[in-house]
């Protein structure tokens, strides 16, 4: 690639988030950094010689592609003749990189490089020689999470190579979504692969000594306490100092509102630390009242050097209490919406989000998919609840079940500091828990994980398996919401189904029981909510086809649900996406197909459903 390219050069990051970030990421870092997306030689390994025949070491690549992008539409442009493939794929990226020069003489930095997301197994090598994560991996598992590099004085060069390798495989027990596998083959609710480099890859510049780019955040609101969770990489050994300082973000003033000194000793390596910090007088987060605030978190050796991230955050508190969720301790009705990002771009996904705020809805159901963290960022400041799930496999093995555990752990590292985030998901209708009913081994795993959330991460609520089969064990739902889905194009049927549930029939409502292990006799103890309905237009859940209609008989089917102490519910879906033709919005455009507000109801205020706030 000629050194002119127009990704050459530092760039410096943006010191308040306030400002559009250029990198895929939620924490910002007032540091230069060098894109590295653009165009790449590229090459297809079918017979997966590459590793035997040492291309990292010298290729002849016959193709190029433009990163980010996915393998699927950089084989099709490359082999416009080929069909898309059908159980491995192998495929090499490369490009040169001129080092950039920098400030220091190394005494202080180094230099980092950032993949955003890629997979489903990626290697990387600089100059010949193979890289491993700060976590310690010469293979990179995993497709919707970012993973870094700190690279060696030794292995740079001033003019560097950069090579990547990826694999994907239709294996079920990698966590896919509802990308195919060799268990749910493509077509109807199952979609084409979408893999390999599929967001930004980045060169920046760190300090030996920092602050990771992962921020947790739990407020207590009755006192406006909020605990930090941040993340130490320290290099040399010694004290230090953790500075917080809290800022307005409506009305920014050179003085924070609250400033924290928390004195460290730390040891070479990675470790996390909570501390804990009052916010007197802080407004609370909720929708129709997003209230952020700028978190400016600095790691200061004892000479007085500071590595510096900066992120926003929110006070809100979320409960499942009786009939109904809670939020700052108000009853909240969840007006929600199913969002399958698919292969949308992140300038089609923030027109999704407003399109989708515009429908009248205060919740986003991110279906079983990563979405760009920037995403996360922006229902923040909009005042869009999220509900998130893990991308599930497609088959119930202890592999399976390792890799779903690994990543939820990847997941919640990076997005753990959202006040938006309010809901997790660890399984969707026993996707990869197909036996959650007969096998303990499933159980236990998703119960563990279940506490595991309760106690490491507070500050969400949590569902074991989305749509039915919710663990019960001694009587206790494994679940702080009991779901359903349920799908029916006729009013009279919806009603009596609705009718069924509320009066504690969890037998008799979805495609299975509601609840399976121990008895669990509801008593209106857990929300229900209705995670999944309607679909209308999609030929396998039926109803009207034209806008008008549709709209009326969502209407009706909301009237219906208000009527009723259900604590919320989720429309089937945002967009079309593949065979599903029932979205609202323009996939692209963002253009809603229907009139706005259809599904807000928080006009609608009976007897016996509790007020919405925001």
């Amino acid at each position: 690639m000629p050194a002119s390219a127009s990704n050459y050069g530092f760039s410096t990051s943006q010191n308040d988030v306030r400002t559009a970030n250029p990198l895929p990421r939620a924490v910002l870092r007032s540091n230069n950094y060098l894109l590295l997306d653009g165009e790449w030689r590229f090459a297809v390994d079918p017979d997966d010689t590459g590793l035997r025949d040492g291309w990292y070491l010298a290729h002849n690549y016959q193709q190029t592609a433009s990163w980010p992008g996915s393998v699927e539409e950089h084989m099709a442009q490359s082999q416009p003749e080929a069909p898309q493939w059908q159980d491995k794929v192998v495929v090499w990226y490369e490009r040169e990189f001129t080092l950039p020069e920098r400030g220091d003489d190394g005494t202080h930095s180094l230099f980092q490089l950032t993949f955003g997301a890629c997979g489903y197994e990626t290697r990387v090598w600089l100059n010949g020689f193979l890289l491993s994560t700060i976590e310690g991996e010469q293979v990179h598992y995993g497709e919707y999470t970012s993973f870094s590099f700190e690279l060696r004085e030794e292995h740079l060069r001033p003019v560097n190579r950069l090579t990547v390798r990826i694999v994907d495989t239709m294996d079920a027990d990698t966590t896919r979504g509802k990308q195919e596998s060799h268990v749910y083959k493509r077509g109807g609710i199952w979609y084409q692969t979408y893999t390999g480099a599929v967001r930004s890859v980045w060169l920046e510049m760190v300090e030996r000594n920092r602050l990771r780019s992962r921020v947790g955040v739990d407020s207590i609101i009755e006192d406006r306490m909020v605990r930090f969770n941040l993340t130490t990489r320290i290099h040399d050994p010694g004290l230090y100092t953790l500075r917080l300082q809290v800022y307005d973000r409506v009305a920014p003033t050179p003085q924070p509102l609250a400033t924290a000194d928390f004195p460290l000793r730390l040891e070479a390596g990675q470790r996390q630390q909570r501390v804990v910090m009052e916010l007197a007088g802080a407004k609370l987060w909720a929708p129709g009242s997003p209230n952020l605030y700028r978190l400016v978190a600095q790691l200061i050796d004892s000479e007085g050097y500071s590595a510096e991230i900066e992120t926003h955050f929110g006070l809100r508190k979320v409960e499942s209490r009786g009939t109904y969720v809670y939020l700052n301790n108000e009853p909240i009705y969840l007006d929600g919406i199913l969002y399958q990002p698919g292969t949308a771009t992140f300038e089609e996904m923030q027109r999704h989000m407003h399109a989708m705020q515009a429908l009248g809805c205060n919740l986003v159901r991110v279906h079983i998919a990563g979405v760009d963290p920037r995403i996360y960022n922006l229902a923040d400041e909009l005042g869009l609840l999220l509900w998130v799930e893990v991308p599930s496999p497609h088959s119930s093995t202890p592999k399976s079940r390792e890799n779903h555990r690994a990543e939820l752990l990847r997941m919640l590292a990076l997005i753990e500091s959202h006040p938006s985030i309010v809901i997790w998901s660890l399984y969707n209708e026993d996707w990869g828990a197909q036996d959650i009913a007969t096998n303990p081994e499933t159980r236990r795993y998703i119960v563990e994980m279940y506490h595991y959330m309760h106690i490491n991460h507070p500050q969400f609520l949590v569902v074991d398996n989305d749509g039915w089969q919710h663990i019960s064990q001694e009587g206790r739902l494994k679940s702080d919401l009991l779901t359903a889905h349920v799908y029916t194009p006729e009013l009279e049927r919806w009603s009596e189904l609705l009718d069924r549930m509320v009066q504690g029939d969890l037998n008799n409502v979805a495609v299975l029981p509601l609840v399976i292990g121990d008895p669990f006799f509801y008593g209106r103890q857990k929300p229900l909510i209705v995670s999944e309905w309607g679909g209308f237009g999609f030929a396998d859940y039926g109803g009207p086809q034209s806008s008008d209609e549709r709209t009326e008989r969502i209407r009706q089917f909301k009237q219906e649900l208000r009527k009723r102490p259900i604590a919320g519910d989720v429309y089937t879906q945002a967009t079309n996406i593949e065979d599903e033709r029932n979205g609202l919005i323009d996939f692209h455009g963002g253009e809603l197909t229907v009139p706005q507000g259809l599904l807000a109801s928080k006009s609608a205020s009976p007897e016996d459903t509790p007020p919405q706030q925001g």
